[in-house]
């Protein structure tokens, strides 16, 4: 089974970039990530296919939230862009042996979260 391990989190003030790692062991999937915000559900932002099919959350596009993958390093990657206050939260990453998915309940596996703090 794939074991997800996300980094990358940190303080960092309004309309900074800010690019959040997800290393993963076992297996081919489908990768997403999502965040869960102060007193909100978890939000999907955006996922990616094993071969590169890109799928985005209704608030996000490639220049808000770029995804990449490096297969060959098991790694994925998301940039997050123009952060803002309300962009505060616990970020992860999920991992689904299905088709690339925006819903939740279609992850299997997913890492322990890596926070990321919008502050001035």
């Amino acid at each position: 089974q794939v074991h997800l391990v996300e980094s990358g989190g940190r303080l960092v003030q309004p309309g900074d970039s800010l690019t959040l790692s997800c290393s993963a062991s076992g297996g081919t999937y489908a990768m997403g990530w999502f965040r869960q915000c102060p007193g909100k559900e978890r939000e999907f932002i955006v996922a990616i296919g094993w071969s590169g099919g890109r799928t985005y959350g209704a608030h996000f596009d490639q220049d808000r939230a770029t995804i990449t993958r490096d297969n060959t390093k098991n790694t994925v990657y998301l940039q997050m862009n123009s952060l803002q206050f309300e962009d505060t939260g616990v970020y992860y990453c999920a991992a689904s042996s299905l088709a690339i998915s925006a819903k939740i309940e279609d992850y299997e596996v997913w890492g322990q979260g890596t926070q990321v703090t919008v502050s001035s």
